[in-house]
């Protein structure tokens, strides 16, 4: 068999195997979060119904006065200018980028228990001697999983997480018609899912360099560890982070805690969470009450610049290394 063919059909094996994790995991979150949402409109109807008198009435602009429980949508856009239809839509994209999250949430659950266990279960079960037996290097092996964890799970959260998108905006679109309005001009037009869709999967090749050394990490771990991987991933880096705090205390070093803890830990324990990458100096220069502050929060141009961002390429190099390290263990360590 052809190199490239064996290790496409590792791949498959590591879907075969997590499909649960890859598949089915963003898309039941996504799932859950279109029913609560629905559910939530719903109670949100029932309650101003409930505590809305029938005759009470807003005033717009002109003068005119609407009655709020006979509200009719379609007077009300058609009374919108450009620029308020422009704050609408940021409005609407916010709120597609809320629905869509839970998908990308239950993504990083999923590649840091993932890449825990994906070297250590196969030597609990034993099933590692069966793999060591084919034609399969330790090298492709490890590539492989690193491949599922930076590329194939995060393709299918974004999959997930569009589909969830288009989904919320399905179900805000009935709520509308039922009051009146005109989904296309009230919420298609302004909002753009489209746009958001493609930078989604636009920003998976910066999210896998970023994740690298949480990546690298946690198979480490799972390649060294006899036994609680959890634990030994979790203690070494919070222990490392408080004895730099103590030796910060007795005066050896000067103010390298949060730096350590931020470059250091952190990395290693939470690079695999959408937006770690975000600098927050950034954040704050963004005004959100400009008209396309959302789009422009996942455009292209403000995920891309971390590719200029020393820190990313060190982690980078770093979580190659470890996963270099989990190669090597992997052909001399084995069930025991």
């Amino acid at each position: 068999m052809h190199p490239t063919h064996r290790f496409r059909w590792l791949l498959r094996r590591e879907f075969w195997e997590h499909k649960g994790g890859f598949l089915w995991a963003p898309l039941v979150a996504g799932g859950i979060s279109l029913l609560l949402s629905a559910m939530g409109i719903v109670m949100a109807i029932v309650a101003a119904r409930g505590k809305v008198p029938d005759d009470a009435q807003i005033s717009l602009g002109d003068g005119t006065r609407v009655q709020v429980n006979g509200l009719d949508l379609g007077m009300l856009t058609s009374r919108l200018g450009h620029e308020d239809l422009a704050r609408l839509g940021d409005g609407i994209d916010v709120t597609l980028i809320l629905a869509s999250s839970w998908p990308f949430i239950v993504l990083a659950f999923v590649m840091f228990f993932y890449c825990l266990g994906a070297l250590y279960d196969e030597r609990k079960d034993r099933s590692v001697l069966f793999w060591k037996s084919l034609p399969l290097s330790d090298g492709s092996t490890v590539l492989s999983k690193v491949a599922s964890a930076t590329l194939v799970a995060p393709l299918l959260a974004t999959l997930a997480a569009i589909a969830t998108m288009f989904g919320f905006l399905v179900l805000i679109s009935v709520v509308a018609m039922a009051y009146g309005g005109n989904p296309m001009t009230l919420l298609w037009g302004p909002s753009s899912p489209l746009v958001l869709s493609a930078q989604y999967i636009a920003a998976i090749p910066v999210y896998a360099l970023w994740a690298m050394p949480t990546i690298g990490w946690l198979m480490l771990c799972s390649a060294w560890a006899k036994s609680k991987p959890f634990l030994w991933a979790i203690t070494i880096p919070l222990f490392a982070g408080l004895f730099v705090a103590w030796l910060e205390f007795l005066g050896v070093f000067h103010d390298v805690t949060w730096p350590f803890f931020r470059d250091v830990v952190l990395r290693m324990l939470t690079s695999v969470f959408p937006m770690t990458w975000m600098d927050l100096q950034y954040l704050e220069q963004v005004d959100f009450e400009v008209a396309g502050a959302a789009r422009n929060l996942m455009h292209p141009a403000s995920v891309y610049r971390n590719l200029a961002n020393p820190e990313l390429w060190i982690g980078v190099v770093a979580g190659a290394a470890m996963i270099f390290g989990a190669i090597r263990l992997r052909r001399w360590r084995d069930e025991g």
